[in-house]
């Protein structure tokens, strides 16, 4: 057993004297819930009982089922195994935390989730009653025996041991058991038998034969010894007898005939209260020679009783062939017509000195004494319809308002009051409240038509009657001023204090805004409290002051009606329940009245529905001499005493059902191991309290994933998504009714598996994974960048040596040139003409090399990137040419000029302006032709008729000449085809086509990107 377990039961040991249905409320004022059959819940429920783990199991026609509070489930065995029985007779809870369940055919028992069949016996021997002794031993009767043993059998290892005939049981079956203080068995067949061993006597055996009855279907055993017995037909030696003086009586009561009654059960609860089941009328209560009677008729399921039970929290169980019913204690008692109210309309009550409480309603005065409600009703010492107002003086006169008349009750009659000269007063109208003030003055306000007259009263005449129609209208009640003279209230939030014939207006609202006042009461230091629908509004000494939802209480107005109890407690009757503040809260709120202010509320749960009467009248909310409150409803009153906490001690046993991962379920336990990649997790836990189980609240926290607890409220599912793979503890705690936690709670590890790729070491190999690939990315990029300023060596390399190959060829020859004419007139001096032709010469070459020098700078500097336009690069080329040669030289453009790689766009360029130097320095042509075309592809072409090239320099180039050569390099660079053809007869053509991909600036910046790739590859 666990601890909790221990504290639980240590808790009910301690309480069970007061954790009862209270048997002086009536039973229809019990808290009241049903289950039925009709509603699809327990099929045909037969037993009831609840197990030391707080579970409630419920036997019936199909099976075993097991209640938390909020669903029910059916019991299902484990595989390969069944009850012993279908059908479900008895069960009970032992203290071991064992599960006993009698069947028509056997018995079985159910401890830590483990089913066991007794079937030493054999089967077909149904199971009529299960009881536990002080000692722990388990007893069972027999209702149907095939053995030839007794009807009465202790449990014994996995066997019985069954009591018969030679041990003094003359009973061929049992259909009850119960056990007395002293020892004994009672024994209830078609006889009652009391045994011991040892020791045997037998009841009711006159005229067996006779008997149409089947038998004792129930037994009652008091602590001090007395018995009671139920049979289940009725006459004068059946029905209730009782074991008195001796002898069997008849147990006859007010109220109650046992001669009369077919019992199906009898069981006494912890406060000695005897509850009878019947067959086909409900259940009886009787305690202190009280009886109170609850059928199909007042709200129980049916009037056929097949068991009675008590929890641990007191609650008290019934089961009939049409559902299941539990009634519990409620803090606010109600009485209506259901407990005798005669009349709608409750409105005024009043609390006499001597006890009795008195209720106004529209056709009685209601006299409620000891629980019990009697009426005075017209005709029957009424002297009208219906009561408005009432009081109760200091002289202890009694002052009633009935119809339009002011009477008081004296010796158990009415009589009117009189006027100064000794006639009746009579027509005084509809009197909405009486008071006394602190002279002994007795004040009444009444309405006669739309008149309102207030009525001062000593020595029970009338002294004055004064119209108040000048300073008040609308009147709503009247109340004594703790000072002097009364305090008169209207509806619309005006206060008048009326004192030596002064009125004293008071406003509470505005008139942009008023109060709708439903009740009022001056406290004992004269502050003054007022009831509104915007709030409780409290005015002393000229200072106003409201309590509402902004201090924090519930958000149910209106307020009807607030009191005060012995502690000085303030309660208020509002639309939502009965809210209750404590004094020292209150204290605390009167000095700082923008603070929060604690509220305990009691709602529809704990029995308070709180509802307005219009009618006339007052008071509508007294105290009682014990110090209860009582509060008017419409067709109502409602009661609560202050001085008991109504607090349930028992913190709720907790425990985890199920856990759902992925659609699929596994039982909770340590060690759980989930699936990898397991997504959705659902976690059902609940808390068994069965007082108000819809009030019970929980926290959870998921160890390994929650920083701190969750706050579920009432729900009673976990639920997580995507958990990373690891280990994980799932704890959740709860609460009763009341607040009272169970810090303890219910705890299950479990834990998720990784993938493969989740593992420790799949992660190392990712990591080192991504390290490699950053390794290897960097060396890529390391090379890339190398290959890059490779490309950009090589190109200053070949562009370097093509300005070489420019001065060897141009430049320097002319230079050498211009050397030898200067070397060669330096021969001979004398000859001046020579030496004339010599220097013109020389300047003439000199010439030369300045143009070629300059030619070779331009080529450096003319770029086309400049102006982004090749055409008119060759143009400048040409003209170039066309200095330096007589042939006819063309250039054609065909197509749309586009935009080009600027790299790509510098090779042709080069390519070209070579073909052309070539054709013009060379070829000794008559005409040279350049085209250029834009197409799918870039195609340049140039031809002379001259006298062609040498085949040899055409595949080798000419020894340290490298102008051929660098064009089929550029060529190969920008990925283009270059062809060469040249004849002594036709001249040569040089061809060069390079694909537009290449050629032309890409469109998108994926082309643009794989151009630029490709030139950083080149």
């Amino acid at each position: 057993m666990s601890p909790l377990t221990l504290v639980c039961l240590l808790l009910f040991s301690l309480s069970q004297s007061v954790r009862a249905v209270d048997p002086h409320s009536l039973i229809s004022q019990y808290g009241h819930t049903t289950w039925r059959i009709q509603d699809g819940f327990v099929p045909n429920p037969t037993a009831i009982t609840q197990t030391s783990d707080g579970y409630i199991w419920i036997g019936s026609s199909l099976g075993l089922f097991r209640f938390d509070g909020v669903k029910f489930t059916q019991w299902t065995p484990p595989d390969g195994q069944s009850l012993p029985g279908k059908v479900v007779y008895k069960l009970l809870g032992s203290r071991d935390g064992a599960l006993w369940i009698g069947t028509a055919d056997g018995l079985g028992r159910i401890k830590d989730g483990q089913l066991f069949n007794y079937v030493t016996v054999p089967r077909g021997n149904g199971i009529s009653s299960i009881t536990e002794d002080d000692a722990g031993a388990i007893w069972i009767t027999r209702y149907r025996i095939n053995d030839g043993m007794g009807p009465l059998c202790r449990i014994e290892g996995d066997g019985f041991k069954c009591f018969g005939e030679n041990d003094g049981i003359k009973t061929r079956y049992a259909l009850n058991l119960a056990k007395d203080a002293a020892g004994n068995f009672w024994i209830g067949s078609d006889r009652l038998t009391r045994w011991a061993p040892g020791s045997v006597t037998a009841y009711f055996e006159e005229n067996l034969e006779n008997r149409s009855a089947e038998g004792v279907h129930g037994i009652a055993v008091y602590p001090d010894g007395s018995v009671l017995v139920g049979f289940d037909g009725t006459g004068p030696d059946l029905g209730v007898q009782y074991f008195s003086e001796g002898k069997w009586k008849s147990y006859v009561l007010p109220g109650f005939n046992g001669a009369e009654i077919r019992t199906s059960r009898m069981f006494v609860d912890r406060n000695r209260a005897l509850w009878i089941g019947t067959e086909s009328e409900g259940i009886y209560r009787i305690y202190q020679g009280a009886v109170d009677h609850y059928a199909i008729a007042k709200g129980l399921t049916g009037n056929s009783v097949d068991s009675i039970y008590e929890d641990v929290e007191g609650n008290l169980w019934v089961s009939t062939d049409k559902g299941i019913d539990v009634f519990r204690n409620t803090p606010v008692l109600t009485f209506s017509s259901s407990e005798g109210l005669i009349g709608t309309d409750a409105a005024s009550i009043l609390a006499l000195k001597d006890g009795p409480i008195w209720v106004g309603t529209s056709k009685a005065l209601n006299v409620l004494d000891s629980g019990r409600i009697s009426a005075i009703e017209e005709g029957k010492g009424l002297p009208g319809h219906g009561v408005t107002a009432m009081f109760h003086d200091s002289r202890g006169t009694t002052w009633v308002g009935i119809d339009d008349e002011l009477m008081v009750r004296s010796g158990g009659r009415f009589k009117e009051i009189e006027n100064l000269d000794g006639t009746p007063f009579t027509n005084a109208g509809i009197v909405h409240g009486i008071t006394e003030d602190v002279e002994g003055n007795v004040w009444a306000i009444a309405q006669v038509d739309a008149d309102y007259h207030l009525i001062r009263i000593r020595e029970h005449r009338v002294q004055q009657n004064i119209l108040v129609n000048d300073f008040i209208e609308n009147i709503q009640s009247i109340a004594a001023d703790r000072e002097s003279g009364i305090w008169i209230f209207d509806r619309r939030g005006k206060m008048v204090r009326y004192r030596n014939g002064n009125a004293e207006s008071v406003s509470l609202g505005s008139p942009e805004n008023p109060l709708r006042v439903r009740d009022s009461f001056v406290d004992t230091d004269n502050s003054v409290w007022v009831s509104t629908t915007s709030g409780l509004v409290r005015w002393r000494d000229g200072e106003v002051i409201t309590m509402d939802s902004r201090n924090g209480l519930p958000d149910c107005l209106p307020y009807f009606y607030a009191i005060k109890d012995d502690g000085g407690s303030l309660w208020i009757y509002a639309n939502c329940g009965l809210m209750k503040i404590s004094a020292a809260d209150l204290t605390k709120w009167v000095n700082d009245p923008q603070s929060q202010v604690p509220v305990r509320t009691f709602g529809a749960l704990e029995g308070a529905f709180p509802s307005y009467s219009e009618n006339d009248g007052h008071p509508k909310v007294v105290k009682s001499g014990d110090g209860r409150l009582w509060f008017a409803g419409l067709n109502f009153i409602q009661t609560i005493d202050p001085s008991r906490s109504y607090i349930n001690p028992i913190p709720p046993p907790v425990h985890i059902e199920a856990l759902i991962a992925d659609r699929k379920n596994y039982l909770p336990g340590a060690g759980l191991d989930l699936p990898p990649l397991t997504r959705d997790l659902e976690i059902d836990y609940t808390a068994l309290s069965f007082t108000v189980p819809q009030q019970v609240r929980f926290r959870y926290k998921l160890d390994g994933h929650d920083a701190d607890w969750q706050d579920a409220g009432t729900r009673r599912q976990a639920f997580y998504s995507d958990l990373p793979p690891g280990d994980y503890r799932f704890q959740v705690i709860a609460s009763n009714n009341d607040g009272v936690w169970n810090e303890t709670g219910a705890a299950f590890s479990f834990n998720i598996a990784p993938a493969w790729y989740q593992t420790v070491w799949s992660r190392v190999l990712l990591a080192v994974a991504i390290v490699f690939v950053g390794w290897l990315l960097y060396r890529l990029r390391v090379r890339q960048i190398g290959n890059v300023l490779s490309a950009r060596f090589d190109e200053r390399l070949a562009e370097r040596t093509r300005v070489a190959r420019e001065i060897h060829d141009t430049f320097l020859q002319t230079v050498q040139g211009s050397k030898l004419v200067a070397d060669h007139a330096l021969k001979d001096e004398a000859d001046h003409p020579r030496m004339v032709r010599a220097m013109e010469q020389l300047s003439t070459w000199l010439g030369r090399a300045t143009e070629e020098g300059r030619a070779a700078l331009h080529s450096l500097r003319s770029s086309t990137t400049e102006k982004n336009d090749l055409a008119e690069a060759f143009r400048r080329a040409i003209d170039e040419c066309r200095g330096q040669s007589s042939a006819e030289i063309s250039f054609s453009v065909t197509g749309d000029s586009r935009e080009m790689h600027p790299v790509v766009r510098d090779e042709i360029y080069r390519i070209g302006y070579e073909a052309i130097r070539n054709a013009c320095a060379h070829s000794r042509a008559k005409s040279i032709e350049m085209t250029l075309r834009y197409t799918h592809d870039l195609t340049l072409s140039v031809s002379d008729n001259g006298a062609g090239i040498d085949p040899s320099i055409v595949d080798e180039s000419k020894e340290g000449h490298f102008g051929l050569r660098g064009m089929r390099e550029r060529a190969e660079r920008i990925g283009s085809k270059y062809t060469l053809r040249s004849s002594p007869d036709s001249g040569t053509l040089i061809t060069l086509v390079v694909p537009g991909h290449v050629a032309f600036r890409a469109v998108d910046q994926s082309r643009s990107g794989r151009i630029r790739s490709f030139f950083s590859r080149s």
